[in-house]
């Protein structure tokens, strides 16, 4: 079997200084992937956030909230495609009080999750070249999604 290679990079640390906490409200037109990078990062330059973590959890539970390519719509397209495989809404749910694309919703929520933490470095998320940050809307109306931002650790002073 080939050796794996792997490499930690020097080690930072930072003194918790600070903790702000901020609601994010998204109104999505219904089904799809809202990025909302540039509002999590105008949250982290507004509070002169360093070094430390931005938490992100949205208070729902038919809607999700995702890390995906944003170079490229298509990749949406396909994610909500394959949601759709995984979760249609005419498999014969039980629970349609709030129409048939409710439970579906549900399901495509728990797959992705409710909540990220992203590093902070020098003021900027940690995220990948092609990385965003996205609610993932799972019902076919648009509703109005509350994100729960937190940060905590160093101040930029200057």
């Amino acid at each position: 079997m080939p050796r794996v290679f792997s490499e930690l990079s020097a080690i930072s640390t930072a003194r918790v200084e600070t903790f702000a906490t901020a609601v994010l409200t998204v109104a999505t037109p219904g089904e799809g992937f809202f990025e909302i990078t540039g509002e999590v990062t105008r949250f982290l330059e507004r509070i002169k956030a360093c070094d430390g973590v931005v938490l992100l959890y949205l208070r729902h539970t038919s809607a999700s909230l995702v890390i995906q390519e944003n170079a490229d719509p298509d990749v949406q397209t396909d994610l909500v495609t394959a949601l759709r495989r995984i979760a249609p809404d005419d498999a014969g749910w039980v629970h349609e009080v709030e129409g048939p694309d409710d439970m579906p919703a549900h399901i495509k929520a728990m797959v992705n999750g409710v909540s990220l933490h992203v590093p902070v470095a020098a003021g900027k998320m940690s995220l990948g070249t092609w990385q965003g940050i996205y609610v993932a809307e799972h019902r076919a109306r648009g509703h109005r999604r509350e994100v729960a931002l937190q940060y905590f650790g160093s101040k930029n002073e200057a």
